[in-house]
């Protein structure tokens, strides 16, 4: 396999490249973008393009500074999309509230080294990211079959940045891969043997590009090396999922073989009795398809509440006496608390708790309603810092004591081109691998 880096080693600093990298997040109807500096992070544009594939698409762009602003795409293919992206790099002809950054955009093209890809499900075959070749790709249109609907829309954007810059190198990160190092005890699911071993029926983990980089920043901001240091880090979002960090390695997760498995999500089901598939099925007619279509897209704090999928619109129905809203915030809240109780286990004690993502970042009442259960652990809620998010406390929500809980934003984004960087720089200059290949 060409050039891969360990899930941990040195993430927190990149190797000093002067370059941009370009990290795209490439969905079934939009890509997500940003052009960023590796070692600060510091972001040149960023943007999002809706409804790829489609003549509707539509491209909005932000440089720094400036404003966003919007363009249509009528050729909305993948390769349009990047295209157009790309041009937008080179493009020193700016709107006029961005004329005096205009000259920094220009460079912006020259200056990039290389386009970092989020790739969903890397299987149990890639333990760390990796610079994209043939072999690559075809792994990854191997992994479609466990991720049918990220793993073709991450391709697709690979695929589209060959073929518009075949010279470029690229590198594809997996959400799969900081999970890699589960125990067997963890990773497999009491099934037949041939379930394993032919289908790859077993849990795989997701999120942990954010769980790798939150766990790096709680080691710093506790002054410890990870090396040392046990976690449960939650990533709570729309996805939700929580895992056990121990010494710097995840031992355990909460996601499986899908992103379904697991906790309350905003519209997926999380952990359910799979007896539900044949029981709908004699009482409804529906199809096991059909059925995990519902628990993917209708269900969690969507199909609990009634009033929507974001928390912020269950908090305040439940503030305003709602009783789905208030359950659906009640289960989501005991659910969680549960997975983190579960997942110390794994780690013998409890150095801190971190909490990430849109949720875990931004709700003081679903942080607090969660350290409240969490008290045996030695967690207790500092409402004044959790009111504020830890802003002044260095992330800290909790009392003072040995275990802590910490609010740290996540940053997949940097996290995917520090790593696109060191794999780049990484590479011997003559023994740069040739671009990959597009592959229909």
């Amino acid at each position: 396999m060409t050039g891969s880096i360990p899930g941990m080693a040195g993430s927190e600093g990149a190797a000093g490249s002067g370059g941009l990298v370009l990290v795209l997040n490439s969905g079934s109807s939009s890509v997500k973008f940003a052009l960023l500096t590796p070692d600060t992070g510091e972001r040149v544009l960023s943007g999002l393009a809706e409804q790829v594939g489609t003549p509707q698409a539509v491209l909005r762009i932000r440089r720094y500074p400036g404003d966003a602003v919007s363009e249509p795409l009528p050729d909305g293919s993948y390769q349009a999309v990047i295209s157009r992206i790309l041009d937008r790099l080179a493009d020193t002809d700016t709107d006029a509230h961005a004329d005096a950054d205009a000259g920094a955009q220009g460079a912006g093209l020259a200056r990039l080294i290389g386009v970092g890809h989020r790739v969903v499900h890397g299987g149990d075959r890639f333990s760390a990211s990796t610079l994209v070749d043939d072999e690559v790709i075809v792994a990854i249109r191997e992994f479609a079959r466990l991720a049918p609907l990220h793993n073709p829309a991450n391709l697709a954007g690979i695929e589209a940045v060959s073929a518009v810059r075949p010279e470029l190198p690229q590198v594809a990160v997996f959400d799969t891969a900081f999970h890699h190092a589960m125990p067997a005890c963890a990773f497999r699911y009491a099934v037949p043997e041939e379930w394993y071993t032919r289908y790859g029926v077993r849990r795989y983990g997701f999120h942990g590009t954010s769980h790798r980089f939150v766990s790096e920043k709680a080691a710093a901001l506790l002054r410890r090396p990870p090396g040392e240091l046990r976690l449960v880090t939650a990533h709570l979002g729309n996805g939700c999922s929580a895992a056990a960090i121990r010494d710097g390695v995840s031992v355990d997760t909460t996601m499986g073989m899908t992103t379904l498995e697991g906790l309350v999500m905003g519209t997926r089901s999380g952990d359910v009795d799979p007896g539900i598939f044949a029981y709908l099925a004699s009482q409804t007619g529906q199809t096991s398809a059909e059925v995990t279509q519902v628990l993917n897209t209708q269900s969690g704090l969507l199909g609990l509440s009634g009033v929507g999928n974001d928390m912020r619109s269950v908090e305040a129905a439940a503030a305003r006496g709602d009783e789905r809203a208030r359950l659906a915030l009640e289960v989501f809240v005991h659910r969680l608390a549960k997975a983190i109780a579960g997942l110390v286990i794994n780690l013998e004690r409890l150095d801190a708790l971190v909490l990430t993502g849109g949720i875990g970042e931004n709700s003081p009442v679903v942080r607090g309603l969660v350290l409240r259960r969490l008290g045996f652990l030695g967690l207790t809620e500092d409402p004044e810092a959790n009111a504020e998010h830890g802003r002044s406390t260095g992330g800290r929500i909790s009392r003072p004591g040995p275990a802590q809980a910490l609010v740290v934003p996540t940053d997949e984004e940097l996290m995917i081109a520090r790593d696109t960087a060191r794999l780049i720089a990484a590479r011997p200059a003559a023994a740069a691998p040739a671009p990959a290949r597009v592959r229909r």
